[in-house]
């Protein structure tokens, strides 16, 4: 006999009485149908909110992963730039010393100094919107091996001064390449308006101000050829160190040394003053290469 209907028997507690429930088969075929259907969808739901999620959580890190590698690019291209300002700072130097020791002949491959973009560049790049990661990483193995270039070229440049060097100890040792005294520059080597009088006047020195007493020192080996007083210079001396250079200290307030002494360089010979004409204390420095005044910065190298 076919069975159409589930009856369910309801037996109160208290009431004698018992109740009974016909359910037709087929509505509790379908709601059993529905009900597994439901806990399937509702185990897909917990199963797809726990994927995204986990995808969220990967996203953040990501995103992170990010920040810190757009940070650490930042100070890459700033480390980069800092070797760009060193390398600068190297070119000038080199070129002092080759003012200094008259190196003129040029070196096969030299011309590719100095030539080359700033790697703010690259800095400014992380600013653009849609920039790509790859580009800016290509931007800086380029800028490596550019300053890797460079600094081969200048490690050959500095070789080549060192064998000048080691043959030239003397024209060294007697080069004005340290500072006098210590103070600010407040007139420069070339073409001026003169304070006392307003016209244009050649400068042939630095005028290094700084206060009345401060030591003047040699800034090499020499021989002292002359201590007076001589017009405009006030109290000045005058040091011979050999290789047709001479230097000369004008408006000392005291000079410590006498005409044929043997000075060294860092040996103390004056103190600054303002005789002379002058407007204030200072020191005049001149570098003069036989006999003509030239720009006593060339020689500085500290």
């Amino acid at each position: 006999m076919d069975n159409k209907f589930f009856t369910i028997l309801i037996v109160p507690e208290k009431v004698a009485k018992v109740r009974r429930l016909q359910l037709p088969r087929r509505l509790l075929q379908i709601s059993g149908a529905l009900g597994i259907a439901l806990f399937l969808f509702s185990i897909y739901l917990m199963v797809d909110y726990i994927n995204a999620k986990n995808k969220m959580g990967e996203f953040r890190n990501l995103r992170e992963e990010a920040k810190n590698q757009k940070i650490q690019i930042r100070q890459f291209a700033s480390k980069i730039d800092d070797l760009e300002r060193e390398m600068t700072r190297l070119r000038q130097f080199d070129t002092k010393l080759r003012i200094i020791t008259n190196l003129e002949k040029p070196m096969r491959g030299a011309k590719g100094l100095g030539i080359g973009g700033s790697s703010r560049e690259l800095e400014q790049s992380l600013l653009s919107p849609g920039i790509r990661q790859e580009l800016l990483i290509s931007r800086m193995n380029h800028e490596l091996e550019r300053l890797k270039d460079e600094t081969s070229l200048q490690e050959q440049r500095f070789i080549e001064l060192h064998e000048l060097l080691e043959n030239q100890r003397s024209l060294l040792a007697s080069t004005p390449s340290v500072w006098p005294t210590r103070g600010w520059i407040t007139s420069g080597f070339g073409y001026r308006i003169y304070p006392f009088t307003g016209e244009k006047k050649m400068h042939d020195g630095l005028d290094i101000a700084t206060a009345r007493g401060t030591t003047i020192i040699a800034p090499a080996e020499g021989i002292v050829t002359f201590v007076g007083t001589e017009g405009t210079y006030g109290k000045m001396l005058l040091v011979n160190h050999g290789y047709g250079l001479v230097t000369c200290y004008g408006h000392c307030s005291e000079i410590f040394v006498k005409p044929g002494q043997k000075v060294k360089r860092g040996e103390k010979i004056a103190a600054v003053g303002d005789t002379g004409i002058s407007t204030g204390p200072h020191l005049h420095y001149e570098v003069r290469v036989n006999g003509v005044p030239v720009d006593p910065e060339n020689y500085l190298l500290d």
